[in-house]
Formats: structure tokens, C-alpha cells, sequence
């Protein structure tokens, strides 16, 4: 009797999902592609010489299909999770899980009504290697977090430099640097942000302030040449947020699956993409003011997450 697998279907050509998540499930023991559905015939079969369907809602309508990868741009994604939610299709979503932790709390909600999983595709934090760094770290917690993550974009037409899309560093690389600083670190108390903007944030620079009294300092950037890199006391580690030798999207792919045929949690839970996403509205007030924001005053009257 074959293995129990998970029946994905892609919303959309995006690029990462022909570089990175089709390899994935085809290298993944308990998951597979069954489907892409795009706006264009020519874009989907150029990414996959499968099974085409012809638009977004023909794949949430397809019996087949048990869970939807949805890598639109930022501002499609809650509407398109919530959908494929409630067609009753587990959903992996693209970083960042919405534009904002208000868009997250109502797509988490869908997800508890619709009893399916949804989950953000953060792929880094399923890297062996950073998963042993941080345990080392969170033992032994450093005073003070470097965290870079940037790279230049140059073209014009760039679908990151587009506003109405979501554009903007903080939701591109940012979220990730916030990411790995709360895994570390635990929960921020406020956040001071500063920055370069023309239609949409090229380069924030950010400062998170813990209870404990440590500091991250953070650096999201389409401006500089690629850079990714975590610093701490001793550690200097480079590409903490994808290492080319060891991708870690085949496991991300198998662990959610695993969860999804199980009837378990997701891996990463939505309280932590909402926890993420409430500091990215700090870091935007902060921007806004020019002052440093209290993150915990600002949560005052706010449902815990989850609830």
C-alpha cells in the first residue's frame, strides 16, 4: 500500500515556486504537486509541465487538491488563504503571512473555523544547522543581536518596489530578520525603527529592546549588495536564512504535510507569524513618528493571540 501523501496545488507562477517549493514536493516522501493554476496558461506551463487549471478558484474548487501553496504577491495573501481555507484546503503561505497582524488574526480565525492548517513558509527555520545555533544561543542568551538581511534591487518594475503590492524591505527581508530576533530572544517591549523611503521602504534599520534587557539591532535593505548574517559575542554566521547547501524548503514540505495528514499542529504556529507581524506594525508606527514604540502598550485592549 503506497504512503499516504499530501495533493498540493500552487496558486500562481511565481519564481520561487519553480526554483524552490516544485522541487521540493517532488523530492518530499509524503507530499506532491497535482496542479497549478495561474491567471496565464503560458506562465504555469512554463513552471510545470503538469496539470494546468485555469484560474485561482478552479484550483480551490478541485476535489483533488488537499492543500493550496499560495507565493502571490503580499497583498493577495490573506485574501487567497482565507479562500482556500474555506474551500476546505490546508494552506501554506508565503512569507510574510499577511501585511499586517490584524489581516493575520483574521486569517487564523478562518483557519480554527475551517479546522485546516495554515501555516507561514518561513523555509529557514527548518535548517538543522540554525535550528543547533539557536538552541546554543537561547541557553545562553547574548546582551546584544546583529541580524542583516539585504540586497540590492536596481531594475525598475519590480514587483518588491510596488506599494499596492505590499512592496518594501520590511515585509520582504525585514520580517525575517524580526524572526529570527524573537526565536532568539523571546517577545520584544518596543521596537525603534529608522529608514530610507521612495513609494515604498528600501532600507530600515531597527533596534528591538527585550525585558531582559538585551538589544537586537537589525538591518532589512534593498539597497546594499546581498547580505545575510547573524552576529552575536563569538558566533559570525553567514546566510542564516537560506543556505544554498543545504536548502531546507524539502523539510519544511514534509513536516507540514506530516502535520496536515495527522490531523496535528502546524510546525510553526500562527501565534508566532501574528507575534511577528506585531512588531512589523511597530516598526511602521516607529518609522511614522520617529520615536521608539512600546510594544506592549500598544497591544493594551488587543485579544491574546489565539483567542
Amino acid at each position: 500500500m503506497a504512503a499516504a501523501r499530501l495533493r498540493f496545488g500552487i496558486l500562481g507562477a511565481a519564481d520561487i515556486a519553480r526554483t524552490q517549493l516544485i522541487p521540493a514536493f517532488q523530492a518530499a516522501a509524503n507530499a506532491e504537486l497535482v496542479a497549478v493554476a495561474s491567471r496565464t496558461e503560458a506562465r504555469a506551463r512554463a513552471l510545470w509541465p503538469g496539470r494546468i487549471l485555469p484560474g485561482y478558484q478552479a484550483l480551490l474548487d478541485d476535489p483533488e487538491v488537499d492543500a493550496v501553496y499560495v507565493p502571490l504577491a503580499n497583498h493577495l495573501h490573506r485574501e487567497w488563504s482565507i479562500r482556500a481555507l474555506e474551500a476546505g484546503k490546508h494552506v501554506l503561505c508565503e512569507k510574510p503571512l499577511a501585511l499586517s497582524a490584524a489581516e493575520a488574526v483574521d486569517m487564523e480565525a478562518a483557519a480554527r473555523r475551517s479546522g485546516r492548517l495554515l501555516m507561514e513558509a518561513f523555509m529557514y527555520r527548518f535548517q538543522p544547522r540554525l535550528i543547533e545555533v539557536v538552541e546554543r544561543l537561547r541557553e545562553n542568551p547574548p546582551n546584544a543581536t546583529w541580524i542583516s538581511f539585504g540586497f540590492l534591487i536596481d531594475a525598475p518594475g519590480n514587483y518588491r518596489l510596488e506599494p499596492a503590492f505590499g512592496g518594501g524591505a520590511l515585509l520582504d527581508v525585514g520580517v525575517y530578520t524580526i524572526n529570527l530576533a524573537r526565536w532568539i530572544h523571546g517577545e520584544p517591549s518596543w521596537v525603534r525603527a529608522s529608514g530610507r523611503t521612495e513609494r515604498v521602504d528600501l532600507t530600515v534599520s531597527m533596534t528591538l529592546g527585550f525585558p531582559s534587557g538585551a538589544r537586537a539591532f537589525l538591518l532589512a535593505s534593498f539597497d546594499t549588495p546581498e547580505i545575510q548574517e547573524l552576529r552575536t559575542g563569538s558566533l559570525r554566521l553567514q546566510r542564516p536564512f537560506g543556505d544554498p547547501a543545504d536548502p531546507p524548503y524539502r523539510r519544511m514540505v514534509e513536516e507540514f504535510s506530516a502535520a496536515a495528514l495527522n490531523g496535528l499542529p502546524a510546525p510553526l504556529p500562527l501565534q508566532d507569524s501574528i507575534a511577528n507581524l506585531r512588531v512589523v506594525d511597530g516598526v511602521r508606527r516607529s518609522l511614522d513618528t520617529g520615536g521608539r514604540d512600546d510594544l506592549a502598550k500598544a497591544g493594551e485592549g488587543v485579544s491574546p493571540v489565539g483567542q
